[in-house]
């Protein structure tokens, strides 16, 4: 009996450490009741309760946590079922409305989730329903924001997990997909040919203009010669007859000039005769130097006028 009283003493000091003692891990919060009644949230940290009087009697994760919203069937605003499936993120802001606002909150978030998705998918056609998902999930967060506030919730994002058509729907899809894919291959072969065509065209259109440009440079070069070759001839031609004009003024040149014209003239009537049966005889045939005097008096002339 002399041992009991002390053991019972110890057991009785640990037991009440043990009730009093609380030590709360970082980004938790502990719900301490008092005789049945809310008392106090206890934070992280070193906390002492009264023993046999104050209990945890909730305890929450404050850190953001994922739910998985459980597959359902919606059905599409064109009466199209579709089994849909997500992921809910939320986080508890305040341990004591989590506690006391509703008795499972995690439970309660994602029933409330599948309600809003059928609701949000029965506004829509099958095709947006692939097209809308941000629309859709920024709905839901709205709708579970409201109705968790009371909850001590913050939900945070709802993402669409999987959307699964019916088989007929899926295949009638990759039937459409097909189609489509088939008939942006034409269009794109289309247009690869027309652009084909234009850029030969176009090579046709500047060979023309590059020709005609080098045949009008070809005919301006020729007549640039022809002017020039017309130039220099005329030159040469005034020259000769300037040098022709001085070789008659000099002294001798009159009687040069004479026999030149007597031997041209016999040689041009000698080559007549040879060419023609027929031959027109000058009147005075046999005055070869009046004939040379006469061109010579035109030549005088010429040389005064």
């Amino acid at each position: 009996m002399e041992y009991i009283v002390p053991i019972g003493l110890v057991i009785l000091v640990v037991v009440t450490l043990i009730k009093t003692a609380r030590v709360v891990p970082q980004r938790q919060a502990f719900v301490i009741e008092r005789l049945g009644k809310y008392s106090r949230t206890l934070t992280a940290g070193f906390h002492i309760l009264l023993p046999f009087i104050d209990r945890v009697a909730y305890r929450h994760s404050l850190k953001e946590v994922a739910v998985d919203v459980p597959s359902q069937m919606c059905i599409t605003r064109d009466n199209i079922a579709i089994e849909i499936d997500g992921v809910l993120y939320m986080q508890v802001l305040d341990a004591k409305r989590a506690s006391y606002g509703i008795e499972n909150y995690h439970f309660a978030s994602a029933q409330l989730a599948q309600t809003t998705l059928r609701s949000e998918i029965g506004k829509l056609e099958l095709d947006k329903t692939f097209e809308e998902r941000d629309t859709v999930n920024a709905n839901i967060i709205n709708a579970l924001d409201k109705a968790s506030d009371p909850w001590g919730l913050k939900i945070t994002r709802y993402e669409i997990a999987n959307i699964t058509p019916p088989k007929s729907v899926q295949d009638a899809l990759e039937k459409q997909m097909r189609a489509e894919r088939e008939r942006r291959s034409q269009i794109a072969l289309s247009e690869g040919e027309r652009e084909a065509a234009i850029n030969i065209a176009e090579g046709q259109k500047q060979q023309v203009i590059k020709e005609s440009e080098a045949q009008k440079l070809r005919q301006i070069n020729e007549a640039e010669g022809k002017a020039q070759e017309i130039t220099l001839l005329a030159v040469a031609t005034s020259d000769g007859l300037r040098r022709i004009a001085e070789a008659i003024i000099a002294p001798g040149g009159s009687d040069a000039v004479n026999l030149r014209i007597a031997e041209q003239y016999v040689k041009e009537f000698g080559n007549l005769a040879k060419e023609t049966n027929t031959m027109i005889l000058p009147t005075n045939l046999a005055d070869i130097g009046g004939t040379v005097a006469a061109l010579s008096k035109v030549l005088t002339t010429a040389k005064v006028g």
